[in-house]
């Protein structure tokens, strides 16, 4: 599948790998325009094809407490308003088969969550929009078992599919990536990913999920010289008092010298 056929994308013939990143969790106009901007001033600046991300709800949380949103249709408003304002595409996750057109009325690229990307009707409600479908690999599965997410998006009449890699439980607290499956799944689909996720340390005590935020660059190094299509990023300009997931997620102060770094290892990679 061809970057081409996302609306607003731009940059697709630099030969670079292509980034989803912005916050976790829409939490109000200002601050996703205020990432934005930044995101879109250095994946310019780099020539990096860049999809804005954004969470319009956060369906699995650790707590009923948990931020879950600020309502599903203030946040999808604000997820256009990014792409009209800077004209680059958007994802958000989706949870439920509803969700698939009315996200599908607002953004261009529809994200399964790795703990649903099992869920059938979800997945075939979201290739059926017309959409890109973003499949997360789920913790529990193989990057072989991926082939049949895809073909559930390609058996509904859609060849527009992405496979995100976030790592595979390793005991109960924490997530590896198997670098081994990047060219597995490369047979099936594009892949990306998700450096940030990858990082979590789940089922805290506190209920509160954790992360080691100091390895993002050395995952998105690894990521890169392992031949990934895309990148998936986290990134808010205050992951501390961010609502949702600020535990791994890059500070947007570093993101610019991380990019420009991963363009060059990208250009050496590209030159073998």
């Amino acid at each position: 599948m061809q970057l081409d056929v996302i609306p607003q994308i731009k940059h697709t013939k630099s030969d670079n790998f292509f980034l989803l990143a912005g916050p976790c969790a829409i939490e109000g106009e200002d601050m996703a325009l205020r990432i934005a901007e930044r995101v879109v001033e250095i994946t310019n600046k780099l020539e990096i094809p860049y999809v804005f991300k954004g969470s319009f709800k956060k369906a699995n949380r650790s707590r009923i407490d948990s931020f879950t949103g600020i309502g599903d249709k203030k946040a999808l408003k604000i997820l256009r308003k990014v792409s009209e304002t800077f004209k680059v595409p958007t994802v958000t996750d989706i949870h439920e088969v509803s969700d698939a057109a009315k996200a599908a009325e607002y953004v261009d690229v529809l994200q399964i969550p790795a703990f649903l990307v099992r869920q059938t009707d979800l997945v075939v409600a979201a290739a059926k929009t017309g959409k890109v479908v973003n499949l997360k690999k789920g913790q529990f599965m193989s990057p072989e078992s991926m082939q049949h997410a895809v073909r559930k998006v390609s058996d509904s009449g859609s060849d527009k599919a992405w496979i995100t890699d976030r790592g595979t439980m390793f005991g109960y607290q924490d997530m590896v990536v198997d670098f081994r499956g990047i060219p597995t799944m490369k047979q099936y689909a594009p892949v990306v990913l998700d450096v940030t996720h990858s990082l979590q340390q789940p089922n805290q005590s506190s209920g509160v999920t954790g992360g080691r935020p100091a390895l993002i660059g050395t995952m998105a190094r690894a990521g890169i010289a392992a031949g990934v299509d895309g990148l998936f990023m986290e990134t808010h300009f205050d992951p501390a008092n961010a609502k949702s997931d600020g535990a791994n997620m890059l500070d947007l102060s570093l993101l610019e010298k991380l990019l420009t770094d991963l363009v060059a290892i990208r250009r050496t990679i590209n030159g073998l």
